[in-house]
């Protein structure tokens, strides 16, 4: 029972990780579970989780109602940049 617990059981850092992962990937079973186990129990993070929320939908609200006037604007980041960041995250676990 305890070994499940601790699988279960998550920081509010990696709480705050996994809130962040939801907005822009799908997360496993696991993580699902185990995000709603901690948002039910730390206010603390459930309310990160709804201002993370309300913030991604206010800046994709603002970008979607106001676009680029020309590709000056534009900000992109090439493949390789995207993917050195994502192993950045995975290092950090």
């Amino acid at each position: 029972m305890k070994k499940l617990m601790n699988i279960l059981m998550l920081s509010c850092k990696r709480s705050s990780e996994l809130i962040e992962k939801k907005l822009f990937s799908k997360l496993t079973v696991i993580e699902k579970i185990q995000l709603t186990m901690h948002t039910s129990m730390c206010d603390a993070c459930k309310s990160w989780e709804k201002q993370s929320e309300d913030l991604d939908h206010s800046l994709k609200n603002h970008f979607h109602n106001h676009p680029p006037k020309d590709d000056s604007e534009q900000v992109s980041l090439s493949e390789e940049a995207k993917q050195a960041i994502i192993r950045k995250v995975e290092d950090q676990k």
